[in-house]
């Protein structure tokens, strides 16, 4: 029979995949001889079991339960439901990943009618004997039996009415025993049963109940966040209980071994005399700064300091305690790695290396790459947040605090900014044409598209704050206000947005701006040494390119041509050359173009002073170009000198059913060959200029959406009879090199065909992902949530690389092409470039670089470090 029970003494540190974090620290901290009230964990296996046997636990588990339960009453020398000397556990959660708060505990397990006489006789306390079991039955009932707690809490409050007073701690034992009846009595109303008093019962569905809060809504949120999977479920700890509030020896804290917030060395936290854990946290008392400890109770301080350095020095981290005082003996509770922020985490990682407790390689794998997102945007002011009001919560797209007026068009976002408003730009969903109101926006909120749609893309690369994809967020875009849970907003309200955490606020909350610390510097420096990825950027522009180049991106992985063509007085001449009629007249509209998309090169490859620049050229459909609005047709058609039905057919023609697997990518090229001329005379002609000024560049062009080596090499030719034509006339030497999105499969199928014409590959995952799941990524957020609920997906495949599917196509493309080409250079160039997890696996694969939005560049940087440290490149 395989064993699912393990009693804290038999448990250490290496269990934590089978017996959680808390019950592997349990088990090590008791082999270390520190002072822990003994138990036993139930695995992550039997959670397991659990969930395939239908919810339930099984005859075996349940007797490998109540064998440990015995075993446990040995040792502390207690016996469950005993009226003499009662044996009382808490039921904790212990994932492998630490999880605070997001499943359920259970305190004062044990008791019931004959063993509040016996806990009352143990501790010669008859008050605290029913403080204890009130507060049981309200828990179990919450969080067992799913009753909602305030139907116990209005008879707490209405016998402190009854009784004239404010404090709990002024009720008496006898009001306590008659909360108690009143509870069982509601208990047994509700449920139409009485409250259980079989101890072993209540253990049983205690354990279930810990076993099912793994699948509760915001467990299922927090693992989506954190990249934790379902498969892993949840360990149960039964712990005996120690009790902190029997007077004044006894007590309760918690604290961390160093400061979390700023990462200082000295012990912080708090605690409470004569109380349970729960009233430290749930701030109904003011708890005391630990440092006061030392003058309440030396002993115990001077005992508790070692404790928490020889922790610190054993797990060689921060570590975050839970310790209980019972009648002046100390007792710990649990101890895990502390959640910091992103300061703290490079302070400590690097003060632990100057230390000698780490080495430089150690203390990169300690830092959470994607914490270093709040170092670089601007974020809320803590104290203002707190009062803050949520509205509303959509997907963290881009992070970032931004506070400001609602503004419900691109043309009114600049008009307000220009007027000195700060503005938060509210949309259904984004388009291109929204580029000029997103870029003077402080944050972008959309109540559709998901991780990778417009406005999320758009705005990480920005470093704008965005949320996108709020569903309880309806827009008005015709009357100019949104509504939210029954609420109005217009143009001019203030709301603000936390693009790191994906919630709305209906006012203004205060911004504090972002401060880089030389900490980040230095670890930077240490990542930079031990990575094997190049890292580049995704960059349209030179502000964005100059951000990214200080971030430390060493060249351009993807320039959208597109996003350029939206600027200023551009959309006219790129307007002109899709309504051309002729060859001739679509290449005097290109030569419009011409000096413009040159002059936006010479900036880029100014900006990477010499490193590589990507260009993809044109990709989307041409009629994202044209307005819609009939309005905005016939102002057209008199701009461009045509009439409203000759535009009005061209924008019909253009009309596709699907437009993302349309006439676009390398198909616009194909048809139109002299778009792909003209931005090939613009990428060379700004080459040989910079190149003068003794910069070095070498562009590397890319053709988008092949799926068909004659595709490309029907492309390849055009460009480079035209690039080496221009390089002739100017009697210089300039090498470029020619490559290709991989964002079909089938050219993941094909790609030892197509490096044959391919200089280079660089993976557009975004449009890889959409195709291999066949679903589009602006609307597959309409039944993503019902695919996480019903865990079918765990996480979204646009903000991971799908590493079975999409990866497995990657990995294929990535072997056959060095079949044709040994020496092919590999990119990624998707949003997935700036996902620690993705960035990981571009590195097992053997990609040459990832490319990313400016703002994620030093996640990628780190992310790379530590991929390359776990396992190294031959």
């Amino acid at each position: 029979m395989s064993k699912f029970v393990y009693l804290f003494k038999e448990a250490n540190q290496s269990m934590r995949n089978l017996l959680g974090g808390k019950g592997a620290n349990l088990g090590e901290m008791t082999s270390l001889g520190l002072p822990i009230p003994q138990g036993f964990t139930v695995s992550t296996e039997a959670c397991t079991r659990y969930y395939e046997d239908g919810k339930k636990i099984n005859k075996d588990i349940e007797k490998q339960i109540f064998e440990a339960l015995a075993e446990t009453e040995k040792i502390v020398n207690k016996k469950f439901g005993d009226n003499s000397n009662p044996f009382l556990v808490s039921v904790r959660s212990g994932a492998r990943a630490s999880m605070p708060g997001m499943m359920d505990t259970i305190l004062n397990l044990g008791l019931n009618d004959e063993a509040v006489v016996g806990l009352a006789k143990q501790t010669d306390n008859e008050r605290f004997a029913y403080d204890s079991y009130r507060r049981f039955i309200t828990m179990f009932s919450d969080v067992v039996m799913e009753i909602n707690k305030s139907n116990f809490e209005k008879i707490f409050d209405a016998k402190k009415e009854a009784k004239g007073i404010e404090l709990d701690t002024d009720l008496t034992a006898e009001d306590l025993k008659d909360i108690v009846e009143a509870f069982k009595v509601k208990y047994k109303e509700l449920k139409g049963q009485p409250f259980p008093q079989d101890p072993k019962e209540q253990l049983i569905l205690a354990v279930e109940a810990v076993f099912r809060s793994w699948d509760n809504p915001r467990a299922q949120y927090y693992r989506r966040m954190n990249n934790i999977p379902y498969e892993w479920g949840t360990a149960v700890n039964v712990q005996s209980m120690v009790f902190g509030n029997m007077g004044d020896t006894s007590g309760t804290g918690v604290a961390f071994t160093r400061n979390p917030s700023n990462g200082e060395k000295a012990l912080y936290g708090e605690y409470l005399f004569n109380a349970q854990g729960e009233d430290v946290v749930a701030g109904i008392r003011t708890p005391k700064p630990i440092s006061e400890l030392e003058k309440d109770n030396p002993a115990i301080y001077k005992q508790f300091l070692e404790i928490s350095s020889k922790l610190e020095n054993h797990y060689r981290d921060m570590q975050d305690l839970e310790f209980t005082i019972e009648r002046g003996e100390l007792f710990i509770l649990q101890t895990r790695n502390g959640k910091r922020t992103a300061q703290a985490a490079l302070k400590i990682a690097i003060d632990m290396v100057e230390e000698g407790l780490l080495t430089e390689k150690e203390a990169i794998l300690k830092v959470e790459p994607s914490q270093l997102d709040t170092l670089l945007h601007p974020q809320f002011d803590p104290e203002a947040l707190a009062k803050a009001e949520v509205i509303s919560t959509g997907l963290n797209a881009s992070p970032g605090a931004a506070t400001g007026k609602v503004a419900f068009t691109a043309e009114r976002a600049t008009e307000m900014a220009a007027n000195g408003d700060q503005v938060i730009l509210v949309r259904e969903e984004t388009s291109p044409e929204d580029i000029e109101g997103m870029a003077v926006a402080q944050g972008v909120l959309t109540a559709r598209g998901g991780m990778t749609s417009h406005a999320a893309v758009v705005a990480r690369g920005m470093g704008t704050c965005c949320v996108a994809g709020a569903h309880e967020v309806r827009v008005n875009e015709e009357e100019l206000f949104f509504t939210v849970n029954g609420k109005k907003y217009k143009e001019g309200d203030y709301i603000s947005l936390d693009g790191t955490t994906g919630k709305i606020y209906g006012e203004k909350v205060k911004t504090i701006e972002a401060t880089v610390s030389g900490d980040f510097a230095k670890l930077m420096s240490w990542a930079d040494k031990h990575r094997a990825l190049k890292v580049r950027t995704n960059a349209d522009n030179k502000r964005d390119a100059s951000q990214a180049y200080e971030f430390g991106a060493e060249g351009i992985g993807l320039c959208r041509t597109e996003h350029m063509f939206f600027e200023g007085t551009r959309i006219k001449a790129v307007r002109e050359m899709i309504v051309a009629k002729t060859v001739e007249e679509r290449e005097k509209a290109l030569a419009k173009l011409l000096p413009m998309q040159r002059q936006d090169f010479i900036e880029l490859y100014e900006a990477m002073q010499g490193h590589p620049v990507t260009i993809r050229y044109l990709d989307p459909p041409l009629h994202e170009f044209l307005p819609t609005d009939k309005e905005d047709i016939i102002d057209l058609a008199k701009d461009l000198g045509i009439t409203f039905d000759e535009l009005n057919a061209t924008i019909n023609e253009l009309h596709e059913t699907n437009p993302m697997l349309g006439h676009r990518g390398v198909r616009l090229s194909i048809t139109y060959p002299e778009i792909a001329v003209m931005q090939t005379r613009a990428v060379i002609e700004a080459a040989i200029e910079v190149n003068k000024k003794g910069l070095n560049v070498v562009p590397e062009i890319m053709i988008p959406l092949v799926g068909e080596l004659k595709e490309l090499k029907y492309i390849k030719e055009r460009v480079v009879k035209t690039a080496d034509e221009i390089i002739k006339a100017a009697g210089v030497e300039l090498k470029y090199s020619v490559g290709t999105m991989i964002e079909i499969p089938r050219a993941c199928l094909t790609a030892e065909e197509i490096a044959k014409e391919a200089e280079f590959f660089s993976f557009g995952t975004n449009d890889l992902t959409q195709m291999g799941f066949g679903f589009s990524r602006d609307d597959a957020g309409k039944f993503l949530a019902d695919y996480y609920k019903k865990n079918i997906f765990n996480e979204d495949p646009f903000a991971h690389v799908d590493q079975r599917g999409i990866g497995r196509l990657m990995q294929m493309a990535v072997e056959d092409g060095r079949k044709s080409r040994p020496d092919i250079k590999l990119g990624i160039c998707g949003e997935h470039g700036g996902d620690p997890r993705s960035v990981e696996f571009c590195h097992n694969i053997g990609l040459t670089y990832v490319s990313c939005s400016p703002f994620r560049v030093p996640i990628a940087r780190l992310a790379a470090a530590q991929a390359n440290i776990k396992n190294p490149r031959k």
